[in-house]
């Protein structure tokens, strides 16, 4: 793999499909052990970590394509990152409770690893009684069902089938307009700047100094609007777009 920035293929994918919770054990039953999915770089601290929830009877091991309850990511990988590992699960659909371990302690950064889609993040050197009890606190939240459909008024978007109708009519998209519209549709009601969509749809993280984002969202307009009598996407001049349902 070369020295840019790591991007799931579908190899990675469908492994990452795997990392779904498992379903509740009975009522009241807190003996029942946590299997963990543990990413980590370092063996000597891998080890720690693994010999120290085994003992506690967890189940701990690595991505095998079972299912697990909660995933225990290290920011820095080799050859990737935790950030994408973690964004391309949440982007695929896995819900997996996931706590990032790093060394990267600051306030932004912690924000960052939040905002990626990590539900905990803890900082080394830790206390393994805190890593212990931040699993536990992961493991016994109630699993959350996966949203397979987006809708907004009349707009519906297929999450599975990637498909897309409006009262009931199919709108064939491209896949950038469909990276475009999802965007939208999850963040329905708010509005979208123009660099969010750069970084979030084409992974720009600059301004290329072109109206690529302008041309996409006319195109979508005149796809998801044009024929309907209540428009749906609409610019917010001088700040971004936003997608809402008609008043």
């Amino acid at each position: 793999m070369g020295s840019g920035p790591w991007r799931p293929h579908v190899r990675n994918i469908e492994c990452l499909y795997s990392w779904l919770p498992l379903p509740p054990g009975p009522a009241g039953d807190r003996r029942q052990p946590v299997k963990i999915l543990l990413v980590e770089d370092d063996k000597q601290t891998a080890d720690y970590i693994a010999k120290g929830l085994r003992q506690h009877g967890h189940v701990i091991d690595l991505a095998t394509g079972e299912r697990y309850d909660v995933l225990i990511v290290d920011r820095n990988l080799p050859k990737m990152d935790g950030l994408s590992l973690v964004k391309a699960a949440r982007g695929s659909g896995i819900i997996t409770p996931a706590l990032f371990l790093t060394t990267m302690g600051g306030v932004d950064d912690r924000v960052e690893g939040l905002e990626a889609g990590a539900d905990d993040y803890l900082v080394k050197p830790f206390a393994f009684a805190e890593l212990l009890a931040r699993v536990s606190a992961l493991a016994r939240r109630p699993p959350i069902a996966a949203a397979t459909s987006l809708k907004v008024a009349d707009l519906e978007f297929d999450l599975l089938s990637r498909a897309v109708t409006r009262a009931g009519k199919r709108i064939d998209l491209l896949a950038q307009e469909l990276k475009i519209l999802e965007y939208l549709m999850r963040h329905a009601g708010e509005v979208v700047t123009r660099t969010m969509l750069l970084e979030k749809v084409w992974d720009f993280h600059f301004d290329p100094k072109t109206n690529i984002v302008e041309t996409h969202i006319s195109r979508l307009r005149a796809k998801i609007d044009k024929g309907f009598d209540k428009p749906l996407l609409h610019t917010v001049r001088g700040v971004g777009y936003v997608i809402r349902a008609p008043e």
